[in-house]
């Protein structure tokens, strides 16, 4: 594990594999944790890459400032830990909101991504779904579920994903702090959780996708056919060099479900890599 200062006084918790061939950087998702990445990041070190998972502030073991949620501070934050690393044209990841915090910074550092990875995430539009800030608010504000027995979690996550490991479970158990009582409690809080919501509101990734010049690969959760599919060529068409790779029927955490195809999508933007049709 490694911490970053991404500025003074706020340090960010990283986990690493070793790798000498060339780097990924992976962003989980809104209310997520570095840990989900674990698998994706094994099958990219037996490829030979070396990964650095990142919690974003108020997530996993990282600070929580009072201040920088939203996703125009989370892209900075990775740019950031680009130059801290010294990482030379790092393959950017990142799921659900860590895809509009990739594709901000791919938008506002061209010079620092290789290439991007969004995996279901990362054309995000909350204006296109909600009339109004109101409603979407409503509708995306996170369950109260502060104090409640951990056992919870864990036996909603055994019958919800009977497909996942017990890794990718494990990992999903630690967007929460257990206490020595039992009880789980939400590492980012409810109303940090609206401030990045609030971000996505605001900006919404369609003005940064246009600006993004380096290769793009998006793995929705769906497949071509799917109603909703049409925002996702659109947020390809939009990028000079990007490229869908579907699956359908998938959950929204595609790299807990889908580790090793996840990794294997994302080896082949790798420069040289032979591109997945």
């Amino acid at each position: 594990m490694n911490d970053v200062e991404v500025e003074p006084g706020i340090r960010l918790r990283l986990r690493h594999r070793d790798g000498s061939r060339e780097p990924f950087l992976l962003v989980h998702g809104l209310s997520s944790n570095a840990h989900l990445w674990d698998e994706v990041a094994d099958h990219l070190a037996a490829a030979g890459h070396p990964s650095w998972s990142v919690d974003l502030r108020g997530h996993g073991e990282s600070d929580a400032p009072e201040h920088g949620y939203d996703t125009g501070t989370a892209a900075d934050d990775l740019a950031a830990i680009i130059a801290a690393l010294g990482l030379s044209r790092p393959i950017v990841a990142g799921q659900s909101w860590g895809g509009n915090v990739v594709v901000r910074l791919a938008a506002k550092h061209p010079e620092l991504p290789g290439a991007i990875g969004l995996v279901d995430g990362g054309w995000i539009d909350l204006r296109a779904n909600f009339p109004d800030w109101t409603a979407c608010e409503a509708a995306l504000r996170p369950g109260d579920i502060d104090g409640r027995p951990a056992t919870d979690m864990r036996g909603w996550l055994e019958s919800s994903h009977p497909d996942w490991s017990a890794t990718a479970k494990a990992a999903t158990l630690a967007n929460m702090r257990v206490e020595p009582d039992g009880t789980m409690w939400r590492r980012l809080t409810i109303p940090r959780h609206l401030l990045i919501l609030r971000s996505l509101w605001d900006e919404p990734a369609g003005a940064d996708l246009p600006l993004v010049t380096v290769p793009a690969l998006l793995l929705p959760a769906r497949g071509p056919d799917d109603e909703r599919s049409e925002q996702v060529r659109a947020a390809a068409a939009a990028m000079p060099q990007a490229r869908i790779s579907w699956y359908p029927g998938a959950d929204h955490d595609l790299h807990a479900q889908h580790p090793d195809r996840v990794a294997a999508d994302l080896l082949t933007l790798v420069p040289g890599a032979e591109a997945v049709a």
